[in-house]
């Protein structure tokens, strides 16, 4: 099974998550007007004895087309990844769950200045860089509790870009 790739917008990830970006966002100047503000672009979870941690993460491309094994989820929170090289990436997402059925997959290839913010609970692959290299500052959870499941698929799923 192929899972189409889409482009990202904030309707087609809205049962996703947060699509973090400043086009189209309502925003207001601040600092004398030296600065615009692009309010509120996600919802940090960190849920009950939670909190947020602020993280780089460096991820090396995989080899495309990709065989797609497993997805993850984070259940006490939610998890944001915000681009900073530069490059475009992929989103692979299932909704939330007990179980992730391959059909349900749904693939976008995210633009250079294109956040995305999971909501709790919502399955993803972990992060899918492109062309090179590529550093994601990631706002997650820190704490007590269990906020990593991971889900294996029977199935041949391959993610071709």
């Amino acid at each position: 099974m192929d899972v189409k790739i889409e482009p990202l917008t904030s309707d087609a990830f809205q049962g996703f998550g947060d699509v973090i970006e400043t086009e189209g966002k309502d925003h207001f100047s601040i600092n004398n007007g030296s600065t615009e503000r692009y309010h509120d672009l996600a919802r940090v979870e960190v849920g009950p004895n939670g909190r947020t941690l602020v993280n780089i993460f460096r991820a090396t491309p995989l080899t495309y087309p990709l065989k797609v094994t497993m997805v993850e989820r984070h259940p006490l929170a939610s998890q944001a990844f915000i681009p900073l090289s530069g490059e475009p990436y992929l989103v692979l997402v299932a909704p939330k769950g007990a179980e992730v059925l391959p059909e349900k997959l749904r693939a976008f290839q995210a633009g250079s200045q294109q956040g995305v913010n999971y909501h709790p609970g919502t399955w993803h692959h972990p992060v899918l860089a492109l062309n090179r290299e590529s550093d994601f500052l990631v706002i997650d959870r820190g704490g007590e509790g269990d906020n990593c499941d991971e889900f294996y698929f029977d199935t041949e799923i391959w993610l071709r870009p």
